[in-house]
């Protein structure tokens, strides 16, 4: 936990996701500090005319490189949210090469009776985590 769900244009190759991947989990290991196996991440391919995500007035404009990514998790602290989306930037952009104007992040937060990883329990309210 955090559940990182990708929505990308669909057409980048196996190695283009795996490096999205990689990178957004090293921004995640040190933005949020979770162990390295905390690792959940999901990617969904759309095709352009399925994906429409403008500037809210920024002035800006998207590319086909357009990378949303929806982090769910725990609560954080608006300095680790911070952090998360200034690394995701820099990780995306120099491991990637995905301008940062290409990347728009939400994170919807939840608690701890809001996650099972398995067993059909609620590891965070058993202790077990």
């Amino acid at each position: 936990m955090p559940l990182l769900k990708f929505d990308v244009i669909e057409g980048r190759d196996e190695q283009s996701l795996k490096n999205l991947l990689d990178a957004a989990h090293r921004a995640m290991l040190e933005a949020f500090g979770v162990p390295e196996r905390d690792r959940y991440q999901i990617v969904h391919q759309h095709p352009p005319h399925e994906l429409i995500i403008q500037d809210t007035g920024l002035g800006f404009e998207r590319s086909h490189d357009l990378v949303v990514i929806t982090v769910t998790s725990k609560e954080r602290t608006e300095e680790q949210k911070q952090k998360l989306y200034k690394l995701l930037a820099q990780e995306l952009h120099e491991s990637c090469g995905i301008r940062p104007e290409d990347i728009m992040v939400s994170i919807v937060t939840n608690g701890d009776a809001d996650w099972s990883f398995g067993m059909g329990e609620a590891q965070f309210l058993t202790g077990k985590l």
